[in-house]
């Protein structure tokens, strides 16, 4: 059983592919649905969420697309999921479950939330650089203003 809904798990790879990805320019919300063959408009919807979360940065034009709003060492995981889940709000589907377990769930949740507090998105880059995805990048050069 996954306990993130699947918007959650986009988001973080969605923000993750964009943190290992727009050092040189945006990357376009068409290059992320191709790469993951995800619907465009569906993740559209999604980046236009973590655009109001303070996560992302929507750059027009182009050669626009999306940027990280912050260094990846100040984005944790948990900012991104519930930018994510206001975007997604209540699924019928957790809420059935949360239902139906109660106070686990709210234990689980909370244990689930402290450890995203403590994970920022640089620590996921540097595991997904050590596994050969994307481009190691001299520290503090990942942000630009």
């Amino acid at each position: 059983m996954t306990l993130l809904p699947r918007a959650v798990r986009l988001a973080v790879m969605a923000t993750l592919d964009i943190g290992l990805h727009a050092r040189a320019r945006p990357v376009s919300s068409k290059q992320l649905a191709a790469r993951y063959d995800l619907p465009p408009r569906r993740l559209e919807s999604l980046l236009q969420a973590l655009v109001r979360g303070g996560i992302l940065r929507s750059v027009r034009g182009p050669q626009g697309g999306y940027e990280l709003a912050r260094e990846r060492r100040r984005l944790t995981l948990a900012k991104i999921a519930r930018a994510a889940l206001g975007a997604e709000g209540e699924s019928e589907d957790l809420a059935q479950i949360e239902k139906a377990l109660g106070f686990v769930l709210e234990d689980v949740e909370t244990g689930l939330f402290e450890r995203l507090e403590q994970a920022t998105l640089d620590d996921l880059a540097a595991r997904a650089i050590e596994q050969g995805y994307g481009e190691r990048a001299d520290a503090g050069a990942d942000f630009a203003i």
